[in-house]
């Protein structure tokens, strides 16, 4: 499979990531050194940088030079860290990215004050180098961030909610931070305005596979691919699209049946979920739905002039899938 440097053929694009990581580490440093230690724990434990990546890339339809779609893509990665601190402890999860979480290795109370910091410096970075729209922009999408997450929690141990339901969880917690992340380094490069609404209409759809194609890999991947145990969401609550469709399906009534006798679930329980939902055709029917976003996401970018970025932008969504495809390959 090809990875993403691979992919993105443009130099200039990983030196300016390379940028945007010495200013995550400058923005996550506080005056304690204790905070700072808490704060910079999943920044340095790694991950893609996938946000800022395409805050870099929809800055090539403008003025990629400009220095602003580097501090946009601080902003967006700093918001995507705190809410991964806040995830962790509403989760309670003991790992992220193949290390210990925050709140396993100190507290929740800490872990949630990082998460706060986080948050607050990317508000800081967004108001002293970007556009009071851009600020707008990074606030209101941090509330639907917060809407996703609620109403993900409202539905956890519910066997009953639709499909419809998933999605609208998914475009909250995952899909919005990811269309921010595009629109508002296209906004940073002075992009035209058509450029940066069509940029927005794909990242938009790319963020819904995106988090399409990570609840496949929570169902097909093991722990060293995806950094945590396999099943995770299961062992959660939380149902995904995959079991929401096996629940619905011809093995529907013993989906129902394990998971209806509440958590925590057996190691045994989880794997049968699994073998259920992947047997039953599943995984591969929410695939389809994702393939069917990434025509939607194309159709959008063929508004923008023909370019090596735009042909990166096109083939973004397949490497998605292709995680998926190399994971239970």
């Amino acid at each position: 499979m090809e990875d993403l440097q691979s992919l993105v053929g443009i130099p200039r694009i990983w030196d300016r990531l390379g940028t945007v990581e010495e200013r995550l580490l400058e923005a996550s440093t506080a005056d304690d050194p204790y905070l700072t230690k808490i704060a910079q724990h999943l920044l340095i434990a790694g991950g893609k940088r996938f946000r800022p990546l395409l805050a870099l890339l929809a800055a090539e339809f403008g003025d990629p030079e400009d220095r602003r779609p580097v501090e946009a893509g601080v902003a967006v990665e700093l918001i995507h860290l705190g809410s991964l601190y806040h995830d962790d402890v509403i989760d309670e999860a003991e790992t992220r990215r193949g290390a210990t979480s925050a709140n396993a290795n100190w507290t929740n109370t800490v872990a949630i004050l990082a998460g706060d910091f986080l948050m607050a410096r990317a508000s800081e970075v967004a108001a002293t180098h970007l556009s009071q729209e851009s600020v707008r922009l990074l606030a209101a999408t941090y509330a639907e961030l917060v809407e996703g997450q609620t109403r993900e929690l409202q539905l956890t141990d519910d066997l009953s909610h639709s499909l419809d339901d998933y999605r609208q969880v998914i475009s909250g917690k995952t899909a919005s931070l990811i269309r921010t992340s595009a629109r508002l380094g296209a906004i940073a490069a002075n992009a035209d305005d058509s450029v940066v609404e069509a940029l927005s209409t794909w990242a938009w759809e790319l963020g819904m596979v995106f988090q399409i194609a990570d609840d496949a890999l929570d169902l097909v991947a093991d722990e060293e691919t995806i950094g945590k145990p396999a099943g995770s969401d299961i062992r959660e609550g939380t149902f995904t699209g995959p079991v929401l469709r096996a629940v619905a399906g011809p093995n529907g009534e013993r989906v129902r049946e394990i998971l209806s006798g509440g958590r925590p679930y057996s190691d045994e329980a989880v794997a049968e979920v699994i073998d259920l939902v992947r047997e039953g055709g599943h995984v591969d029917a929410a695939l389809e739905n994702a393939t069917a976003r990434l025509a939607t996401a194309d159709a959008a970018l063929a508004a923008l002039p023909e370019s090596q970025p735009r042909e990166i932008l096109e083939r973004l969504g397949a490497y998605l899938l292709d995680r998926v495809e190399s994971a239970r390959s």
